[in-house]
């Protein structure tokens, strides 16, 4: 049924749409600016405050990034380790999800429990660095995925998921023999397509753009990942190295610093339009019963 908006209704719809509209494009403006930042000369970085197109556009910037080792590595330490992090950590998550969703599990309120209060309460800092320490997790890119392995948010909202899908489901497939594992690899995994793509992008995400973990678990610099080069660069465009560019050219240390901005955030925004269409379905599927 059509439903018909009063005049005041209309007016205060449009002076929403005007309203998000405005803070859509000032919170793109930031974004514009360094996206055309590294296109621009130094000389005209420093000259003029803002804009959105460059008067002089160059790929000079890139063209050095994309010439020096240091980058590179950093470039494809952060994408392993984010595809293989993000893997485990959907993995061990739905692992854990699936069996707490079976209300006659012995154990299961306290495995609950639990969970919340891991979801409340954290080691902090200096406990966690402690124990990744005493497990020789050090210099390792598993200190960078394993001790958050299982987010206990996504935890109870996949698991919530997999509570409310109908019993029916597996009881017809145990009847024709299917085991646990099978229930779940081949009838509720195609199910939770939302779910999972869902908390893939936030795994991925907070993997790709984790700087604390690296800070405190990798002291060698050749392991270091695009977010900690970033930051190194965005003090000095210098630790980037020469690699195959002439040791005489000077280069544009204002538009590398956008350039490696732009780098390190455009896979990300690349990423999400493929999981938009299951992302708003996926926060609200399973978030509502305990």
């Amino acid at each position: 049924m059509k439903v018909y908006n009063t005049t005041g209704g209309r007016i205060f719809d449009a002076a929403n749409y005007v309203f998000l509209a405005a803070i859509g494009i000032l919170a793109m403006l930031p974004l514009v600016y360094v996206f055309a930042g590294s296109f621009a000369t130094d000389a005209e970085i420093t000259r003029r405050p803002f804009f959105v197109w460059p008067e002089q556009f160059t790929t000079a910037a890139y063209d050095y990034i994309f010439a020096t080792p240091t980058f590179l590595r950093a470039l494809i330490t952060t994408v392993l380790v984010t595809v293989v992090g993000t893997l485990i950590q959907l993995t061990l998550t739905v692992t854990m999800a699936y069996p707490l969703a079976k209300r006659g599990l012995t154990g299961r309120r306290l495995i609950l429990n639990m969970v919340v209060f891991a979801m409340v309460f954290s080691g902090g800092m200096i406990p966690t660095f402690l124990l990744v320490k005493d497990l020789g997790l050090l210099n390792s890119y598993w200190a960078l995925i394993l001790p958050a392995a299982i987010n206990p948010f996504s935890l109870i909202i996949i698991k919530n998921f997999f509570q409310d899908l109908p019993t029916e489901l597996e009881e017809s497939a145990k009847v024709d023999g299917a085991t646990e594992i099978g229930i779940l690899w081949r009838i509720l995994l195609p199910l939770s397509k939302p779910v999972l793509a869902t908390f893939a992008l936030f795994y991925a995400v907070g993997i790709w753009n984790d700087f604390m973990s690296p800070l405190l678990y990798l002291s060698d610099n050749s392991m270091w990942t695009l977010q900690m080069y970033l930051r190194q660069v965005t003090a000095s465009a210098d630790l980037l190295g020469t690699g195959n560019v002439d040791p005489t050219y000077v280069p544009p240390e204002q538009g590398i610093k956008f350039a490696v901005i732009v780098v390190a955030t455009l896979p990300i925004l690349l990423f999400y339009p493929f999981l938009q269409k299951h992302f708003a379905k996926g926060m609200l599927i399973g978030s509502v019963k305990g």
